[in-house]
Order: structure tokens, then C-alpha cells, then sequence
């Protein structure tokens, strides 16, 4: 029978070194950013990984567990021919390579480990989940999972015993025999020994992120994560009793007075909002970016209204979206848009402004039903949308649908149409992976980083020409232009991870001739959020912002300064006095902006935040 517990054994080791090796390549492939890692520091990667590596290593060894104890336990004289082993081995070398590979890819756009929303999205929205990917460098990246699968098969050769054979023994030895080996396979499946089994914790041990999320085994954080996606929704950010938590909320919102700061001529503009895919605050020199990535955004600036310390709702466009027209903060783990029964009670600008007289229109140049947009839209009864669907076959132009100059134009032709007021949302897409032109890109790199810059440049000149065009329709004069990112972006810096609250940093500019002469080039500091666009638009237009319970009013001279954002497990919570993150899976603060405040300070900021993500997703989950 020690025969059975040494192959056993061997089959561990074998995939404790496969899982080791596959860290090797997550780390060499991100080498840059482990600049200031010691080898010390690394080592420990294997350390604390090693128990997410045996318990992944314990639910592959079920299935040939289950096998062989079945075979043995019914008498059958007949030994398991190796090949069945080999192949069940080779099916998971090659998953796990698979897996390995779309890890880099997510990691490298997301700063986040592959994940469900990762299947999710690509379930929901294929062809644009494959177009996000489509900067990532393909051929490295199969040739990786080559090499991992063919050095894992090899390896497999000398290590697993593939010609394993039942040892002879008498029923009762097989049975205890049988016991113990899928006992010892349990605990080691849980990784403890006590009532809390093993969770994404275990691999934490630095104030180093890509250490940490290094040391986690990629395939076991994935299933386990589909896993918590797919069960019964329960709140996991329950950081407070409820009625605390509620109540911090509450506090943080307290404002003193409700007034506004009056910056339009009018109170019935019409209002366009262009949501601009990925414009990071980095690409704009005025909010500290690169000088030259938007060379025009910096002249609108002088003709409109600028809110410096803006920050999205999170990292995704269904994010971004939701927080823009409903107000509602992200949910990190999951996505309120593609939930039909919840999203259609979210409050709306776009029913807001219908039910003021307003013709209300949805632009975006790829297809309306990525993420359930067009579901999202009917549902709040929007009056037109317009999208790759209703544009001719020569206007498509990349794999996302319309570049933003044919996007840009059809929208004033459309404007030019309308005879009432009107409420707009053009949703641009050029300045997305793969940062594909029309023409040749302004800036000459064929790096990511310079791709990126070449396609937000091509946005900030469609820009351009369009508020050229526009100023020349009758109906400019009286038109609200908002400006505002969905999201944030690594690139084109590629410094900020997740947890930074650079890589939310955004524009948000109010501009057009409908605003008061004395307002243009004003600059206003105060901190916000992508969600503060709503109750700060209704306060302007006269309109009642009450439904719209998560929005502040920025041009409220009383209003609170802090901005909250979250991306997949963590969250982020600033004031003008200190800005923290915190990983969820980890459980502790990964970012630390002002380590010289006061102790009590960083502890209310937490604490707040706290509260924030556990009263999001209450009420998410009561939708």
C-alpha cells in the first residue's frame, strides 16, 4: 500500500511544481513592476502560495482519486490503463496553461487576476471581450501557453507514476486505505484544519500588490471567485452593523445647506453628454497628464467649466454608465446594467428629462446591446437610439462599429432634426483596445502606450470638428455640452495599479454658450465622483434630485468633498485630508495617500469606506 501513497505523493509534487512554474512565468512577464522586490521577497511568493497550490492541487486529484478508489474497493482484478491518467492530465495542463495565458492579458489591462467577470463579459458582449484582448501581444502569449503545456506534459513523464497498479489487499485495508487517502485529500482541499476553509487571504503577505496577487494560485482564485458570482447573491462587504453603516453613509452626505452656484443662462438648455471611452485624467495636461494627447480638450477648457478633482465609479464602461445616468455607485463585483429586474428601478436622467418635454437620444458607434445598454435604455423609455445596427456596412470601421468622426457627425445631423428640447448621450469607442485609426496615428511609437495616445488623440480632434460644426446649428446656442470619461486608464502612463486612485482620475467639463460669461474658465476643486454628474446637472435645470440618493451636488458651495470608486474585490475612499484603498481579499489597506496624518484620520477615511461599499451593495441586492 506505500506504493499507492508514494504515487500519490508524486502526483502533489508534480503539480506544486507546474503551479510553481506558472508563477514563474507571471512574474518574469511582469518583471517591471516587481522593481524594488528582493529575491526574499519573491521567494516568499512560493511560500505563501504553496497552500492555494495544494488545495487546487486537491480538487484535481478528486476525479483520479474517485477512479481508482471505486476500481480498488470493487474487486475488479483489472488495473487502470495509463492512458486514461495521461489524458485527464494533459485535458488540465491544458486548461491551466489556457488560463495562465488569459491571466496575463487581464492583468496586464485590468491590474486585476482573471475572474468571472472576465467569462461574463465574454459570454454577454463576445466580439467586443475579444477586441479588449486584441493589444495584448497574441503571439507571445500562445507560445507561453505552448511552452507551459509542453514543459508540463514532459515533466508529467518523469514525475507521475501514469503506470500505477492496485497493491493486493484485503477488503478491510482497502477500505481504511480508501479513508484515509480521500481524508488526507480533504484537508488538504480545505487547507486547514479549522471550521474556515482556505480563502484568497492565505497568499497576503506584503505591502507589495503584485507580490500578493502573485502568490495566488491563479486557477483556484478564479473558480472560487465564479463560484461566489454564481451562488445565492449575498452582501460579502459586511464590514458594520447594518444601522452603523447606514448612518455613516448618512453623515458623510449631511450638507448644511441646499443651494447651488447658478453657472447656465438658462434653466431649460438642452443637454448632451459625451461619455469618452477611457479619457484618463492622464491624457489631459490641465489635470496633470501628458502635454499633447489632447491638445483641444485643453482650448474647451478655457471656454467651459472644469471640475479638477473628479474620479470614476469604477473601471468598466457598464460602471461608468450606470453611474453617469442613474447615479448609482459600482458594485465591484458585479454589474447592475445586465440585471434587468434591478437596473429598470434605478432612477434616470434620461426618464427625467422625458418626462420635462425632453426628446431623449442614445448614440454609440458599436452595438447598443453590449452589457444590455439597449435594454437599460428601453427601460428608462428613451426616444431614439442609434448604433452600429442602424449605420450602413461602410460606416463600421473596426471591430467596435463606427469610428467617433462618423459617430460625431451623424449626431449633429441628428440634432439638427429636433424640434424640442433635447437630452443626449453619445458614447465614443475609438479610444479603446485595440486602438485601431482610420487614419495614420499622430504619434509615430508602435507600443500600446503610443497606440493608446494616437487614438485619444483622434477622439480630442473629432472633438473638435464637431463643436466646430455644432457652433455654426441654431440650436448650440442654447445647449449644455458635458464632458465626462467612463472610466479611467493604465495606459498611457502605465503606473497606476487597481488599487491607485490615479488610474480613476478623470475629466469632467460643463461647456457651451449656454453657460454665464463670468463662468467660463473656471476651475472647480472640489472632490467628487462620476455619480455627482446627476444631482449637480438637476440642481442646474431646476429639476428635484431626491431619487438620486448617492449624487451631490459639486456646485453646492455646502456640499461634502469625497469621491468613492471600487473595482473587482477593493475600493478606494478619498478626502481632501486622506485617500485609502482596500483589498477585500486580503482584508487590509493597500494604499495609503497621506501616511503622515493622523492615525485617527485614516481610520475614519477606512471606515467610511467601509461603509460606502457595504451600503452599495445593500442596496443593490434589494433592487
Amino acid at each position: 500500500m506505500l506504493r499507492s501513497l508514494f504515487s500519490f505523493i508524486r502526483f502533489y509534487i508534480f503539480w506544486l511544481l507546474f503551479f510553481a512554474l506558472t508563477r514563474v512565468v507571471f512574474e518574469i512577464y511582469f518583471h517591471a513592476k516587481l522593481q524594488g522586490a528582493t529575491f526574499a521577497d519573491i521567494l516568499k511568493t512560493y511560500l505563501y502560495g504553496i497552500r492555494m497550490d495544494a488545495s487546487a492541487t486537491a480538487y484535481i486529484a478528486i476525479i483520479p482519486l474517485l477512479i481508482f478508489t471505486i476500481n480498488w474497493l470493487s474487486g475488479n482484478k483489472k488495473h487502470i490503463h495509463p492512458i486514461w491518467l495521461k489524458i485527464y492530465t494533459w485535458f488540465c495542463l491544458f486548461c491551466i496553461s489556457l488560463i495562465a495565458v488569459v491571466d496575463l492579458g487581464i492583468f496586464a489591462e485590468w491590474g486585476a487576476k482573471v475572474n468571472f467577470r472576465a467569462f461574463d463579459t465574454l459570454y454577454n458582449s463576445p466580439a467586443e471581450s475579444m477586441s479588449s484582448t486584441a493589444s495584448s501581444p497574441i503571439v507571445l502569449n500562445l507560445t507561453i501557453m505552448a511552452g507551459l503545456f509542453v514543459a508540463g506534459a514532459l515533466l508529467s513523464n518523469y514525475i507521475i507514476d501514469y503506470r500505477f497498479k492496485k497493491p493486493a489487499e484485503n477488503t478491510g485495508s482497502k477500505v481504511l486505505w480508501s479513508v484515509l487517502l480521500t481524508g488526507l485529500n480533504f484537508i488538504i482541499l480545505r487547507g486547514t484544519l479549522t471550521p474556515d476553509p482556505i480563502n484568497q487571504s492565505a497568499g497576503y503577505f506584503s505591502d507589495n500588490q503584485l507580490l500578493d496577487l502573485s502568490a495566488q494560485n491563479t486557477e483556484w482564485n478564479l473558480f472560487n471567485n465564479i463560484f461566489e458570482n454564481l451562488r445565492k447573491p449575498y452582501n460579502p462587504y459586511l464590514f458594520l452593523p447594518p444601522n452603523d453603516a447606514k448612518k455613516l453613509v448618512a453623515e458623510a452626505f449631511k450638507t448644511p445647506k441646499d443651494t447651488t452656484i447658478h453657472i447656465l443662462t438658462t434653466d431649460k438648455p438642452n443637454v448632451v453628454i459625451i461619455q469618452l471611452e477611457s479619457f484618463t485624467a492622464d491624457l489631459i495636461e490641465s489635470l496633470g497628464g501628458e502635454k499633447g494627447d489632447a491638445p483641444n480638450f485643453e482650448k474647451f477648457i478655457k471656454e467651459g467649466v472644469l471640475f479638477h478633482n473628479i474620479y470614476s465609479a469604477g473601471d468598466r464602461t457598464d460602471k461608468g454608465l450606470i453611474a453617469i445616468l442613474s447615479g448609482f455607485p459600482s458594485q465591484a463585483i458585479r454589474t447592475i446594467v445586465v440585471d434587468t429586474t434591478k437596473q429598470r428601478k434605478l432612477p434616470s436622467l434620461i426618464t427625467d428629462f422625458k418626462s420635462a418635454g425632453y426628446t431623449t437620444s442614445y448614440f454609440y458607434g458599436g452595438s447598443a446591446d453590449y452589457m444590455s445598454f439597449d435594454t437599460y435604455m428601453h427601460d428608462h423609455h428613451i426616444d431614439q437610439i442609434i448604433d452600429r445596427h442602424t449605420m450602413r456596412e461602410s460606416e463600421i470601421g473596426s471591430t467596435w462599429g463606427a469610428f467617433d468622426n462618423v459617430l460625431l457627425n451623424k449626431h449633429v445631423a441628428y440634432l439638427n432634426k429636433q424640434t424640442k428640447p433635447f437630452f443626449s448621450l453619445l458614447q465614443t469607442s475609438t479610444n479603446h483596445e485595440p486602438f485601431v485609426l482610420p487614419v495614420k496615428g499622430h504619434f509615430k511609437g508602435k507600443d500600446v502606450a503610443d497606440r493608446f495616445r494616437s487614438t485619444a488623440w483622434f477622439t480630442d480632434s473629432c472633438l473638435n470638428a464637431y463643436f466646430e460644426q455644432a457652433k455654426k446649428q441654431a440650436w448650440y446656442k442654447n445647449t449644455l455640452f458635458i464632458l465626462v470619461a467612463d472610466h479611467g486608464h493604465r495606459l498611457p502612463k502605465s503606473t497606476a495599479g487597481a488599487f491607485s486612485p490615479q488610474k480613476y482620475h478623470i475629466p469632467l467639463l460643463f461647456m457651451g454658450d449656454v453657460l454665464k460669461p463670468e463662468y467660463k474658465g473656471t476651475i472647480v476643486n472640489k472632490l467628487g465622483n462620476q455619480i455627482d454628474i446627476a444631482a449637480t446637472l438637476l440642481a442646474q435645470v431646476n429639476m428635484p434630485a431626491q431619487k438620486f440618493g448617492w449624487s451631490k451636488n459639486l456646485l453646492n458651495p455646502y456640499a461634502p468633498a469625497f469621491a468613492f470608486y471600487d473595482w473587482d474585490n477593493g475600493f478606494g475612499f478619498m478626502t481632501p485630508e486622506q485617500a485609502v484603498s482596500y483589498d477585500n481579499q486580503g482584508r487590509r489597506m493597500i494604499y495609503v495617500k497621506n501616511k503622515n496624518a493622523d492615525k485617527a484620520v485614516t481610520e475614519k477615511t477606512l471606515l467610511t469606506g467601509k461603509a460606502f461599499m457595504q451600503q452599495i451593495f445593500t442596496e443593490y441586492l434589494a433592487y
